[in-house]
């Protein structure tokens, strides 16, 4: 399936951004910056990604009922890579949904319902991490750091 094998590349670029992540001093990782979005600091928008997974996958293509990461619940890349195992198990579930149906997944968005494929809601998902893996990126190094390169392909 490529979803499933698309993922494992996502997961591999995570995986060099959490090492990167550890060479960040914690005062920087928490430090938030109003030039950039979702809390502006590195943790912040890990977890906004994070939470984008649970919106997307956990609560509305896998009906699963959600408690949401807050910022200030992890305080160090080391809980953020825990948040992200728990991430990856419903990716699972969500990888077995795909393969077994392709029917639409309903929504509600601003009011309106609507529906979407599966693999649309995978490829928003994993866009907008990439957006935000981007952000974390210059705001490391707007913090004196050396960005590494994450792209799937180095």
């Amino acid at each position: 399936m490529y979803a499933q094998k698309q993922y494992t590349f996502v997961q591999e670029s995570r995986n060099i951004l959490f090492e990167y992540c550890q060479t960040i001093r914690t005062e920087d990782f928490i430090n938030q910056n109003s030039s950039f979005g979702r809390g502006g600091s590195i943790r912040n928008l890990l977890v906004h990604i994070a939470n984008t997974y649970e919106l997307w996958i956990a609560e509305t293509a896998l009906k699963k009922k959600v408690t949401y990461a807050r910022y200030e619940a992890y305080e160090n890349i080391q809980d953020v890579i825990r948040l992200f195992a728990y991430v990856d198990q419903f990716m699972t579930d969500f990888f077995e949904l795909m393969e077994k149906s392709e029917s639409e997944i309903e929504y509600e968005s601003n009011g309106v319902k609507k529906t979407a494929e599966p693999f649309k809601l995978f490829s928003h998902v994993i866009t907008h991490e990439y957006h935000h893996k981007g952000q974390i990126l210059s705001l490391s190094r707007h913090l004196g750091y050396i960005p590494v390169d994450t792209d799937i392909i180095r």
